[in-house]
């Protein structure tokens, strides 16, 4: 006869032990804002990590890992190919390859070649049908069906469909990265930023790639990491640095692609880099060049409005806003009020090239300048700059992609293409 008893407990461990570990499926996890609902383990001895319990090359690009059901998905290139990789989470062994010819640069390809190459938008999964899709540097938008063997479903090239030209010079030098921004899942639509005179933004249907609506603004690209969805006033909308502008586009019925709002935001290169981070009515906009500044925004339907602005920005890290802070991560990580703007703390050494994801037991994951750190957020540590862990030389080279976190697994990539497991939970 089965024990009642034990047949609770063991639905609590298996309760529990799902609720401590989160899937990182979108551009910046599963919320697409930094955060993860797992905890780091600090509390359970698991910083700082060994060596990566296991190393994989998937081509260079500064596109990061995301990660479902114990497979990781990244796309890289490599000899004349972009190369989308499915590999084991747990032991970094390829479970499927797929690849296309490509060059390592956008077609319309101008500066900081020596920066970087290969893909830089990060992969977007949908976990209705199991389709993965990659936008490439050369604005290949692909389909994929990720369950069974990530056969190819529908693909398209966003400049022949749209014929996209070279973004223009308004200051600064002319910069043209290609395409960098990952698409994002709504609905049925696969939302994309194609900076297109057709739209900046364009809707296709997910399951076979038919074109649905594009957006009223047709500004160039801005160039930054991804699209973030949000509510503004009741109404589901999707927020995008263009070239010009912080975009945000309605998404209901009989007004889609209408301008919700929009704030000027120009850089002297127009590349903005950074995704903006959304929080209730308001968008936290960050970048460097000309602008070197941090703004929180208020959006209303027609309006937006200015609440604060900081001089401490970011020129890579996408902001992470938690508990009545934000968190930025350029040469160091720092600590803004939500309220006002104001620098709370800074601390640490990061580089350019820094990400950050924030854990359930509020703390902070920071990479960057080959440098995986553990810090505590103002939530633990309100007045000053705490570095719990720190493991120096992670990869070989500059780190663009973000860091990820699932499963107890910590994500490194270097733009070369050295994909670093570290196993928290050994």
């Amino acid at each position: 006869m089965t024990n009642p008893g034990a047949l609770a407990l063991l639905a609590a461990t298996a309760l529990a032990t799902s609720a401590a570990a989160d899937d990182w499926p979108h551009w910046r996890g599963p919320h697409r804002d930094g955060s993860t609902a797992e905890t780091s383990r600090w509390d359970e001895g698991a910083w700082p990590p060994a060596d990566p319990a296991w190393t994989a090359q998937v081509g260079a690009g500064a596109s990061s890992p995301i990660i479902a059901d114990g497979r990781v998905y990244v796309l890289g290139w490599t000899d004349g190919l972009e190369v989308v990789s499915c590999l084991d989470a747990g032991t970094g062994q390829v479970r499927w390859r797929r690849s296309y010819e490509a060059p390592d640069y956008g077609r319309h390809h101008r500066g900081d070649e020596g920066q970087y190459r290969g893909p830089s938008a990060t992969p977007e999964l949908d976990a209705e049908t199991g389709l993965l899709y990659t936008l490439g540097i050369d604005g290949d938008l692909r389909c994929w069906d990720a369950a069974h063997g990530g056969n190819p479903v529908w693909s398209l090239n966003l400049y022949d469909e749209f014929g996209v030209g070279q973004r223009p010079d308004i200051g600064g030098g002319l910069r043209d990265y290609g395409y960098t921004t990952a698409p994002l899942v709504h609905g049925e639509w696969l939302l994309v930023e194609a900076g297109a005179d057709a739209g900046s933004l364009i809707a296709f249907e997910k399951r076979t790639g038919e074109r649905v609506w594009a957006s009223e603004c047709a500004d160039p690209a801005g160039h930054s990491g991804g699209l973030v969805p949000m509510e503004v006033e009741g109404v589901p909308c999707v927020a995008v640095m263009t070239m010009y502008r912080l975009l945000v586009a309605r998404l209901d019925a009989g007004h889609e692609g209408e301008t919700a709002a929009s704030y000027p935001w120009k850089s002297n290169c127009g590349t903005a880099i950074p995704t903006p981070a959304a929080r209730g009515d308001s968008i936290v906009v960050t970048s460097a060049y000309n602008q070197k500044r941090t703004a929180r925004i208020r959006v209303g339907l027609g309006q937006a409005d200015l609440v604060w602005e900081s001089d401490q920005y970011s020129t890579v890290a996408s902001p992470v806003i938690h508990d009545g802070h934000i968190y930025l991560a350029w040469q160091k990580l720092r600590c803004l009020d939500w309220e006002t703007g104001e620098l709370r703390w800074a601390g640490g050494v990061f580089g350019d090239d820094a990400s950050i994801a924030l854990t359930a037991d509020d703390r902070l994951i920071v990479f960057g300048r080959r440098r995986l750190a553990l810090c505590e957020s103002a939530a633990r540590s309100p007045a000053e700059y705490v570095e719990l862990s720190l493991t120096d030389g992670v990869g070989s080279d500059r780190c663009w992609p973000h860091v990820a976190l699932a499963d107890g697994r910590v994500y490194c990539r270097d733009r070369e293409g050295a994909l670093m497991c570290f196993d928290l939970t050994d």
